[in-house]
């Protein structure tokens, strides 16, 4: 193999590395990579042809290797995840496929969408695009998992409500987009506003009290903050200085992990309506 040749395969594996480790032949070819440079590094082993019209590196993400194979496009809380959108449960592969198209080959288990997406799907995308992930999620996933997702890719600033509201939105996506928020760190605060909303009290999220927000404010007086995995060290120590510093000004602070949203949501509730029972949701 010459060094020229050489050289241009170095190139390739630049290129299909930066987009992900896996690429569709086309698209190389229209951004100036020639047939036998492609055909060269798949012989030489720096690239792997996955199927006719796919290269992928020998490294490449397996559910994109997957996606490529299968002819599918990687959606709902899968695509999600890989967004940076926050996800509860990210075991589960799903994937989306044309409303009418044959039979899909993708591995046991692997949740397929068959539907028409709001934004027409590329045919060289193997991740579903934000708006698509927001349409899949809101009649795949439970309600407040959904709404998570929403109001995750709101607070990123990748999608506006005017702009979602402008798509035909159907059912419960309708509905979605008139809880969604920009407001919720995480989708924890997202659950705490969901499953708090029967008590009819006023629920305030990310409030600005004593300089720096908190997750819920409850009536006047009632915060509620959530741990997730990043309150450790530093932000420790900071969010133990704000507590005493809102008790020391009359307010009452119930703080609670992951694990207890997630695992013992009873336990939870309890304390924040035995609180309000006892008024310290109000103001003295």
């Amino acid at each position: 193999m010459s060094a020229r040749l050489s050289r241009r395969i170095e190139v390739l594996q630049a290129r299909v590395r930066a987009l992900e480790g896996v690429v569709a032949t086309t698209r190389l070819l229209r951004e100036g990579t020639s047939v036998d440079t492609i055909a060269a590094a798949v012989r030489s082993g720096a690239v792997l042809r996955v199927r006719r019209r796919w290269i992928a590196l020998p490294d490449a993400d397996a559910r994109l290797l997957s996606a490529a194979r299968g002819g599918v496009t990687l959606a709902c809380s899968t695509a999600a995840a890989r967004h940076g959108l926050w996800v509860l449960d990210q075991s589960d592969v799903h994937v989306a496929a044309p409303a009418h198209s044959g039979r899909i080959s993708v591995s046991a288990g692997t949740r397929v969408h068959r539907s028409r997406p709001l934004v027409p799907r590329h045919p060289e995308d193997l991740v579903d695009g934000v708006v698509n992930v927001l349409g899949v999620v809101s009649g795949c996933l439970p309600l407040e998992q959904a709404l998570a997702i929403w109001d995750s890719a709101l607070n990123k600033g990748l999608v506006t409500l005017d702009e979602m509201r402008r798509y035909p939105l159907k059912g419960r996506a309708r509905e979605l987009a008139e809880q969604a928020t920009p407001l919720a760190d995480s989708g924890l605060e997202t659950f705490l506003v969901v499953r708090l909303r029967w008590l009819r009290q006023r629920l305030c999220p990310q409030a600005w009290i004593l300089g720096r927000r908190v997750d819920l404010l409850i009536g006047e007086r009632l915060v509620v903050q959530v741990d997730g995995g990043h309150h450790v060290g530093a932000q420790r120590e900071a969010d133990v200085r704000h507590d005493a510093l809102l008790a020391l000004n009359g307010y009452h602070v119930i703080r609670v992990g992951y694990r207890q949203m997630v695992d013992d949501w009873p336990s939870v509730q309890l304390m924040i309506v035995q609180a309000i029972a006892q008024g310290l949701h109000r103001a003295r």
